[in-house]
């Protein structure tokens, strides 16, 4: 990959996920970071954050190029891309709302419309950007979409832990098109791009020239892992890791007194998941969804939680117990009204979705309280 330049990066939501991406902007000298932190910004300001990584090393009180708190505040400047890390919750704000600034007067007829960035998990989550932006009548709106596997938890409003590991693969978002598996001069130009940049920074990237259906795969994970350990308040590791040997300590681990057998329950709404992807058209090779899919979901993860050295929870997990709203709907939700549009039975599925939407709608009416 080659990118020419340092450029003006504009990221959004500066919890663990964004921290980590942004210091991997700046890291490659290959962009100029005005980050927006939100609801953690004095904290931030004050003291910097406190990164713990085992991949980029420690690094205390770091702040990106420029911190803001909020979007109205960065309006001021153009910029080449608009990074955005937050939570998809469309139920709470829409992406265009929280962009707002950058989608209207005077930004708007200032400056041109930069290509927008969404580290965010989900499908859907590019439409409403999409419409947004197409409205301005400013051209085909460029939006990047990206499938992200990262550890890292914020543990405090001002320090990041992280492990050793963090791949994106990212594409280019085509509305209502996710059959054409070509990318455009225009479009391997703009990821190659942004795509350096992460790169120079330490991530490793993969280009995509179908970014949904990557998408797709990864909501296989987040249908089945997430919505279990967010249903039954335990994490992967108390459904799979073996009790300590001798000389060992940690937990949670799975008690001698049962063996529940769940991975027939998690292949099977895998399976949901695969059912409904041959139905979008998605074909069964390596370039689409191979049926060894399910199997392999499945076990990597079971292999992985095995690990008596791996800590890190599903972010819609520690959501639920931090009392926030989680990302049901663009990821559960999302593949409920695709099944109905194409006619595909997912019980397994429709039972988590309406399972989460109680806890998201006690969320929402204030009901639940954050574990202490």
């Amino acid at each position: 990959m080659l990118a020419t330049g340092t450029k003006d990066v504009l990221l959004v939501g500066l919890g663990a996920v964004g921290t980590i991406y942004a210091y991997i902007l700046q890291r490659s000298k290959l962009a100029r970071v005005t980050a927006v932190a939100r609801s953690n910004y004095d904290i931030v300001n004050a003291k910097g954050i406190h990164i713990r990584s085992k991949k980029y090393d420690i690094h205390e009180s770091w702040k990106p190029y420029r911190l803001v708190s909020s979007v109205a505040e960065a309006a001021d400047r153009p910029y080449s891309y608009v990074v955005l890390t937050t939570k998809a919750i469309p139920e709470v704000i829409k992406t265009s709302r929280i962009l707002e600034p950058l989608l209207s007067s005077p930004y708007s007829e200032k400056y041109p419309q930069p290509t927008y960035v969404l580290l965010q998990n989900g499908l859907g989550v590019e439409r409403d950007l999409y419409h947004s932006v197409k409205a301005l009548d400013q051209g085909e709106p460029k939006i990047i979409s990206s499938v992200l596997w990262i550890t890292t938890n914020l543990v405090k409003k001002n320090v990041v832990d992280h492990g050793d590991f963090d791949r994106v693969t990212i594409g280019m978002y085509r509305h209502g098109d996710h059959l054409t598996t070509t990318n455009s001069p225009e479009e391997a130009a703009i990821l190659t791009d942004f795509g350096t940049m992460l790169e120079t920074g330490g991530s490793e990237v993969l280009i995509a020239t179908e970014i949904q259906r990557k998408k797709f795969h990864k909501t296989f994970w987040n249908v089945a892992f997430s919505s279990f350990s967010t249903l039954t308040g335990c994490s992967p590791t108390a459904m799979f890791r073996p009790p300590p040997k001798e000389g060992q300590s940690y937990s949670p681990y799975v008690a001698p007194q049962t063996a529940p057998d769940i991975i027939p329950v998690l292949c099977a709404i895998v399976q949901e998941m695969l059912t409904l992807g041959r139905a979008l058209g998605y074909p069964d090779n390596e370039d689409g969804l191979p049926s060894s899919l399910v199997d392999a979901t499945v076990l990597r993860t079971v292999e992985l939680h095995k690990d008596p050295a791996h800590t890190t929870l599903p972010s819609m997990l520690l959501d639920a117990q931090n009392g926030l709203p989680i990302e049901v709907e663009v990821i559960l939700g999302e593949v409920v009204r695709m099944a109905k549009e194409t006619g595909v039975d997912i019980p397994r599925i429709e039972t988590l979705y309406a399972l989460l939407a109680i806890i998201q709608n006690q969320t929402l009416g204030g009901f639940r309280q954050p574990k202490l």
